[in-house]
């Protein structure tokens, strides 16, 4: 198995964009989310500072996914599959 995650460029450019929108806009949100709710006081009873805490790791996940893809892609370019008939991996 390779170790290289084949992608177009624009899929590459995709999935840059979706990494930078959640290191510069979604993770300092829940930065703030969370911070927000601790001042509401007692932790082990506060939904809004759970629910704050699961966005971080779904989002913290996805970052750590989303470097990872991007650090084995390779760009495949489609236009040198013009006329043929099948495209295998």
């Amino acid at each position: 198995m390779s170790d290289r995650f084949p992608t177009t460029a624009s899929g590459l450019r995709k999935m840059q964009e979706e990494l930078r929108h959640l290191q510069s806009v979604e993770r300092p949100r829940i930065a703030q989310e969370i911070e927000i709710a601790r001042a509401h006081g007692d932790l082990r009873e506060n939904a809004e500072y759970h629910a704050a805490k699961e966005k971080q790791g779904y989002f913290e996940g996805r970052i750590l996914s989303l470097n990872a893809w991007i650090g084995r892609a390779e760009v495949i370019d489609v236009a040198s599959f013009k006329g043929k008939n099948k495209v295998l991996f």
